[in-house]
């Protein structure tokens, strides 16, 4: 009796929460992955229709492992992702990303230099889609939905929007062309704006459709640099040109300082709803 319980504690502890929850989520993500190129790599189709395919049977391995590992683990329904609020929240995220990344590019064409020198055909778009379709997914699900969540529902929500300020801080010093800007920006965008959008609607599809809208309009329809995106299409071959703080320099206009003041007032709309809401946490041993 003893043992049982003991390991029933060991099972509810919000870390080892986190570690089965990666563990299976990026595990089901990789072996689809693999399997599909496998898979995919003995066809005639070409790169861009693999890596729809690919995109699509990832989100579809990183749903519904999540799913059905805490519909079991925490024996409760998936509130999160819930079809009933999908419509709603999904449009609220993709908006949210893409009229952010519209305004980003507004303040480089009025203070700096944005100019459009070949508009490509909609074909160009499948790149970006494919990429941003999976990181918006699979990366909300990991960050947002299991470590954010369980982290939140032990240390409280004040506690776990500081500690994923400072790790986006701590993972983005050091990277190759940074900036105090660049790194702000992206610690406020990722530890602070896509978990307050959570906060805010206590579902998985606002951050995921944020993130996706995100990854999407950036490089794929303004033809910006993403740091973490690496395509060759975009529906608008563009130039960017005038002060980096303005264009983000060699780290895109996401890391410039209008994305900076931008995601912080975005950021504050979510957290200032999420309290009127009551939506925000008490650390465990304050309940």
């Amino acid at each position: 009796m003893s043992n049982q319980t003991t390991l029933s504690k060991i099972f509810s502890f919000f870390l080892v929460k986190i570690i089965i929850g990666i563990v299976v989520v990026v595990g089901s993500v990789f072996l689809v992955e693999w399997l599909g190129r496998l898979l995919l790599d003995k066809t005639q189709l070409n790169d861009d229709t693999k890596n729809l395919i690919i995109a699509i049977a990832d989100v579809f391995a990183a749903l519904s492992s999540y799913i059905f590992l805490f519909r079991y683990y925490e024996k409760r329904r998936i509130k999160e992702l819930s079809a009933a609020s999908f419509i709603k929240n999904a449009f609220i995220g993709f908006m949210t990303g893409l009229v952010l990344q519209s305004l980003f590019i507004l303040v480089i064409y009025v203070f700096g230099k944005y100019s459009i020198i070949h508009i490509n055909p909609i074909s160009f778009l499948l790149p970006s889609f494919a990429t941003a379709f999976t990181a918006g997914f699979v990366a909300e699900i990991v960050i947002v939905g299991i470590l954010f969540r369980f982290a939140e529902e032990t240390l409280g929500t004040f506690i776990t929007l500081l500690i994923f300020f400072i790790l986006f801080v701590l993972m983005h010093v050091n990277v190759k062309d940074a900036t105090a800007v660049s790194v702000v920006s992206t610690a406020i965008q990722a530890g602070i704006l896509i978990p307050a959008a959570y906060i805010f609607s206590r579902n998985l599809w606002i951050p995921i459709f944020l993130h996706f809208a995100w990854d999407f309009t950036e490089p794929g329809i303004f033809g910006g640099i993403n740091p973490s995106i690496s395509i060759d299409k975009s529906l608008l071959t563009s130039k960017i040109s005038g002060a980096s703080f303005i264009t983000g320099g060699q780290m895109g206009p996401q890391n410039s300082v209008q994305s900076l003041l931008l995601c912080s007032v975005a950021a504050f709309i979510f957290l200032w709803l999420a309290k009127r809401k009551n939506n925000f946490i008490k650390p465990s041993w304050k309940k």
